[in-house]
């Protein structure tokens, strides 16, 4: 069943808020985290950019990516958990591998 409007807004902005606060916490001195308007934005030192935000008329969250590109993720009520629309790899999953190639540190994100 897909997410009405206001669920899906608790659910995609509890989310955004949660990964910024954890990967500030783990790696805020060495990479710029900045959540502002439901937009996340993690810079590198090299100015690579990761944005995760939601797109509301799908019901999805997007995530730009300097290592896997863009991608979409749908929430599944079964697992909880944001899955992306072109297989079963989740947000976090996805976030966390392609932080741990940029900067060589393996978060928690789940």
């Amino acid at each position: 069943m897909a997410l009405d409007e206001t669920r899906f807004h608790q659910l995609a902005d509890g989310t955004i808020g949660i990964l910024s606060d954890r990967i500030d916490d783990e790696m805020g001195d060495d990479l710029d985290v900045d959540l502002e308007s439901g937009i996340l934005t993690i810079e590198l030192d090299s100015g690579e950019t990761f944005i995760i935000n939601k797109h509301g008329p799908n019901r999805q969250l997007w995530m730009s990516s300097p290592v896997s590109g863009a991608s979409h993720y749908d929430f599944d009520e079964d697992n909880e958990s944001w899955t992306s629309t072109r297989g079963s790899t989740t947000l976090t999953e996805q976030l966390t591998a392609d932080l741990a190639v940029k900067t060589g540190r393996r978060l928690d994100l789940d």
